[in-house]
């Protein structure tokens, strides 16, 4: 009988200690990530009512701050106000009662808040100091060059990245449609329910940040990728292989040719295929000359198949199809950035990037420090590469091609006088009837002789399909507007 208390007691004395256990995990160890949580509205309720951080872009505009809530029936003290409307909604998000948080509050919540381990150590020692234990965000965007973004694309949907190929730091980073987050924000149930309801169901997805969120055909930008992995493997030069001046190149197994745009004969070696965007050269080159191995892991080592490391939330992977090893068509038409590859404005930025920057393609961020109330940085980004596709030596060979497109070939509509500029156009057919396309531009400029210090990548999508609706034509003049405006900002002027 003793016995059998014995062990009871025992069974009870473990399960009391697996409780405890378990409900110091869940408070210490757990915390964070249910803090997080952008669906946690208890969360959410307790930083309503207590002070939280305000965001900033790099040159001083305000995007989001608390202020006291003048309905004094309300169950909150403060509601959160975005001064800039929808020109930062993709980057700041937002942060609802009812709905959570997105984008920079929901990523750097624990910063707006004050909750991060050294911020709460620093409240300790800051005791008898009157002020607000919250950390104010300032990002790396400016609100100069993210107008310039805006008004360049005008009412067409698209995407515009711009960021320092050197730092990762993100200088614009648009895309249309946009939304505004005061309305999902708002404290009044019915503005935020019926706001919310609205954007849902609106053409386009207002509130999905399509800049890293949405994947598209990147039609021939995609050729400086084929271009990089064919140089990093050694099976191409800027002398050989010269490829056949031809209208079109059948791949393997296959009577369906790959035409050039327009119908036109081209080949040649790699600055002049590149420069001309030669259809039937780099399909070969892809399917023939480089071959689906080294294709398949030259173009993973450009991010392809990974998700970036961006520090905002829910990022997707651009993809390219690994499948191609016994299908050479589909390896041809996947090398000049058709068939089933699919990117992201944001990883076609950091393409053009890593040329830009010696082959090193550096982590992209938006933060660039949290400051406390009393303007004392406490945290900062630190940048770091993300991957090294290229050697300094190909990717400088891979540069001055692109320097080539821009001076005399299809991207000569970003020339900006006094600065090194590169690109490469793009234009993606989708495959509809009337036939429409997605026009891109991809690029990086700088000062002469210098390290570029600035990377670019603008879709525009679903134009007609006409000889005037490419990228050279109608995404080159939005890339050069915003190259200019960055340019003059990193400048001072």
């Amino acid at each position: 009988m003793n016995r059998n208390i014995a062990r009871l007691g025992m069974a009870m004395v473990v399960l009391f200690l697996i409780l405890f256990a378990k409900l110091n995990w869940i408070q210490v160890v757990d915390k964070q990530s249910l803090d997080d949580n952008p669906l946690n509205t208890a969360q959410v309720r307790r930083d309503f009512n207590r002070p939280r951080g305000s965001i900033s872009t790099a040159d001083g505009a305000l995007l989001a701050q608390s202020v006291a809530n003048p309905d004094a029936s309300s169950e909150f003290d403060r509601m959160r106000v975005y001064p800039e409307g929808d020109l930062f909604g993709h980057v700041t998000g937002f942060f609802s009662f009812r709905f959570g948080s997105t984008g920079v509050e929901r990523q750097y919540s624990s910063e707006l808040s004050g909750t991060t381990f050294n911020q709460q150590v620093r409240g300790f020692s800051d005791l008898f100091v009157a002020s607000e234990n919250v950390g104010n965000v300032t990002l790396t965007v400016r609100k100069d060059v993210q107008q310039v973004a805006r008004d360049s694309l005008g009412n067409r949907a698209g995407s515009v990245v711009a960021l320092d190929p050197r730092t990762g730091e993100i200088l614009a980073f648009w895309s249309d449609p946009s939304y505004d987050p005061n309305l999902i924000s708002s404290l009044d149930k019915t503005v935020s329910e019926t706001a919310w309801k609205t954007l849902n169901a609106a053409p386009g997805q207002p509130m999905r940040a399509h800049q890293y969120q949405d994947r598209y055909f990147p039609g021939s930008t995609f050729k400086v990728v084929t271009a990089g992995v064919g140089l990093e493997s050694g099976s191409v030069t800027n002398t050989s292989p010269s490829y056949p001046f031809v209208s079109g190149y059948t791949p393997k197994n296959t009577d369906l040719a790959i035409k050039n745009f327009g119908g036109e004969i081209c080949g040649g070696t790699l600055p002049e295929i590149l420069k001309i965007s030669c259809n039937s050269a780099f399909a070969e080159m892809g399917a023939e000359t480089i071959g689906p191995v080294d294709m398949v892991a030259g173009v993973a080592r450009w991010g392809f198949n990974d998700v970036p490391p961006i520090d905002l939330p829910d990022a997707v992977r651009s993809v390219f199809p690994t499948d191609v090893g016994n299908d050479p068509p589909k390896l041809a038409q996947s090398s000049i950035g058709q068939n089933d590859v699919q990117a992201t404005p944001l990883e076609m930025a950091l393409v053009a990037a890593g040329v830009a920057n010696n082959g090193i393609i550096m982590k992209p961020h938006v933060l660039l420090e949290v400051r406390d109330s009393q303007g004392n940085v406490i945290d900062s980004y630190k940048p770091g590469s993300w991957l090294k596709p290229m050697s300094p030596l190909n990717a400088s060979i891979l540069r001055e091609d692109m320097l080539g497109v821009v001076a005399g070939g299809t991207a000569t509509g970003i020339q900006i006088p006094g600065y090194e500029v590169g690109g490469k156009t793009g234009t993606a057919q989708l495959g509809t009837t009337p036939p429409r396309s997605h026009t891109w531009m991809i690029g990086f400029a700088g000062p002469p002789g210098q390290p570029a210090t600035v990377a670019i990548a603008v879709v525009v999508l679903d134009q007609p399909a006409t000889n005037e609706a490419t990228g050279g034509v109608i995404a080159a003049p939005i890339a050069r507007a915003v190259l200019q405006a960055a340019l003059a900002a990193q400048a001072g002027r």
